[in-house]
């Protein structure tokens, strides 16, 4: 039976040897590791642990190819080192522990950390000899740390220890843990200043045994990945043992990739995220967003390098922009992609615009951003067509209504990018659009911005030329900041409690509409018919140009006039229906049941 090849090595690492390697900058951390947090307790924990010989939990690193440096390497916390200083192994786990035992132990600096409030301390830490040695005391009482100048002092800034010369922790019997892994000058020293005092002598003897040999014998237990494991494989390892709690993004791990090759990708990111964010729709739109459009590009351009070499279907790389994909884009590829998604991205926001969509918040799926952007990309100036443009609305709002972003996302934005391009140039349907479906129920339980549906809606009724009840005026981007357009609801939240209606049926979109904040204020919890009678008089209009402006909000003028909310439901759901089916260019389904239960379940699904 063969014997597979074993990807790390177990070996147990001592701990000056290792600080020293850490010192010498042959243990640094990749670049995608984040900053030392540890406190002043943890600390002090961690040696008190030590101390005693206790274990402290393996570390876990990777060997670094000298030919081939996959991550950028950084040194821990309070190494300097020169230019050009290749570590042997990259840290994957254990920073936090490695950190602490070098900053206290090997550094020869104070330790810059933090209290238990979180703010900012330096500390130089000590053991008292005497509690060390005594059974009865907890060890972690016996180790303390004190401020830079090795002076503490009460709450009034009073003095009330000071160890600032050597002469003093030798007279207080406090060893300095800095000089732990290298003692016999100070030992030397302290035996000569209590002049070779029996005592003394004994007791540092028995310090010696009991205290310093732990740590100077005290030896870390590692794991070690060989230096061949795939980079997407050190990054999964990473994050299943890192104790952070904090995944990684795929973009805090191509930065350190690209740092080798000297290129800075998060700056070439933040000059394109400032032009960008000046787009309102885009605002929420992320890295990682942005490298998997040029992932999915990417892979397109691989796939078709095959089909033009003449390589067997079999062999054709997938379009894709999982994880390990985006792990895997080259640092050419991103150069080649990134100007033409970030200008992609330009008119995805003009796209969303002209579907009434404004700010980032009413964006109902940031994550169709991902494949619009590609597909625009590919198509290039025939995107502008109106005949195309037209289908990239459908596949947008059969996306949207048919809350088809919500999990699983790659998987469709792989096919997205094919099956769309390709439906432009006269293929078949994609399966977003094939496979969108809304169900006649799903409309009663849209009741919060949670749902990429309700939001969908929202535009759909601004888009199609709803007016404000105060101005008449249609919402345009313009009008929809100086007016501050929001949802709200048409018969009031308090006028339906007092009149018995159902918080569900009263709270669904079926009964909110896009309003200025000032016709909000107008409406108040009146009834219908009272604001309505109000808004008119104060816009000095007459009874059928306020009739138009309710319709042109798909509701029935003479329900709400006559404060009749079942005939306006009935009336404004059927309304909304059709608006849904023409976004969509297909029928909702069971719309023509006889009845649908209104469970008052709010099935909303957080957007992304």
């Amino acid at each position: 039976m063969t014997t597979p090849n074993k990807t790390f090595q177990s070996p147990d690492l001592p701990i000056d040897e290792l600080l020293g390697n850490v010192k010498a900058g042959k243990v640094q951390l990749p670049d995608f590791q984040r900053e030392w947090v540890w406190d002043d307790d943890h600390v002090k924990s961690l040696l008190a642990s030590v101390s005693l010989s206790y274990p402290i939990g393996a570390i876990m690193m990777l060997q670094a190819d000298q030919d081939d440096m996959t991550f950028r390497p950084t040194p821990l916390a309070g190494v300097t080192l020169s230019d050009g200083q290749n570590p042997e192994h990259l840290v994957l786990d254990g920073q936090q522990r490695l950190t602490a035992l070098f900053l206290a132990l090997r550094s020869s600096v104070v330790v810059a950390t933090k209290d238990a409030r979180k703010n900012p301390i330096k500390r130089w830490y000590y053991i008292d000899v005497v509690k060390a040695l005594n059974p009865n005391e907890d060890r972690e009482e016996a180790i303390f740390g004190v401020p830079e100048d090795r002076i503490l002092r009460d709450f009034r800034g009073v003095p009330v220890a000071d160890y600032s010369t050597p002469e003093k922790e030798f007279a207080a019997d406090v060893f300095p843990l800095a000089q732990i892994l290298d003692s016999s000058d100070w030992r030397n020293k302290y035996f000569k200043f209590w002049e070779f005092d029996r005592e003394h002598i004994e007791r540092f003897t028995e310090f010696d045994e009991q205290v310093i040999k732990r740590f100077e014998q005290y030896q870390l237990p590692a794991i070690v990945l060989v230096k061949e494991t795939p980079k997407e494989a050190v990054c999964q390892v990473f994050e299943k043992v890192n104790t952070g709690g904090v995944s990684l993004t795929v973009f805090e791990l191509l930065t350190a990739t690209y740092a080798v090759s000297n290129y800075h990708l998060r700056d070439n990111w933040r000059e394109r995220e400032k032009r960008l964010r000046s787009e309102g729709v885009l605002k929420s739109l992320g890295s990682t967003d942005f490298l998997q459009s040029i992932t999915l590009l990417a892979t397109r351009a691989r796939r078709e390098e095959a089909k033009m070499a003449g390589d067997p279907p079999e062999k054709w790389p997938g379009i894709s922009c999982k994880r390990k994909d985006v792990l895997k884009l080259k640092l050419d590829e991103y150069k080649t992609w990134a100007d033409q998604v970030e200008k992609a991205l330009t008119s995805a926001a003009k796209i969303l615009h002209s579907q009434h969509v404004f700010t980032s918040n009413d964006v109902p799926y940031r994550t169709q951003l991902v494949p619009l952007a590609a597909i625009l990309t590919v198509l290039g100036p025939k995107a502008e067509n109106e005949g195309v443009r037209q289908k990239l609305v459908r596949w947008l709002w059969c996306g949207v209504l048919g809350e088809l972003y919500g999990s699983a996302t790659e998987s469709r934005f792989a096919r997205d990018l094919p099956e769309v391009v390709d439906w432009v140039d006269g293929g078949p349907e994609p399966a977003t659009v094939s496979e969108a479906l809304f169900r006649r129920g799903r409309l009663y339980t849209l009741r919060t911005r949670n749902s990429a549906a309700y939001k969908g809606l929202y535009a759909l009724l601004m888009r199609d030329g709803c007016q404000d009840f105060r101005t008449g005026d249609t919402i345009e981007r313009i009008t929809y900041f100086d007016e501050s357009i929001d949802i709200h609801h048409l018969f009031p939240q308090l006028w339906c409690t007092d009149n018995g209606i159902a918080t569900g049926r009263c709270n669904s979109i079926i009964n909110k509409a896009a309003l200025s904040a000032r016709t909000n204020r107008m409406i108040g919890g009146k009834a219908p018919s009272d604001y309505l009678e109000r808004v008119q008089r104060s816009a000095e209009v007459p009874a059928e140009r306020m009739d138009d402006i309710i319709r042109s909000h798909a509701a029935d003028s003479v329900a709400m006039r006559a404060n009749n909310f079942e005939a306006f439901y009935a009336m404004r759901e059927q309304a909304l229906l059709d608006r849904i089916e023409a976004a969509m260019g297909k029928p909702v389904l069971g719309r023509d049941d006889v009845t649908v239960a209104e469970d008052g379940v709010d099935e909303d699904e957080a957007d992304s």
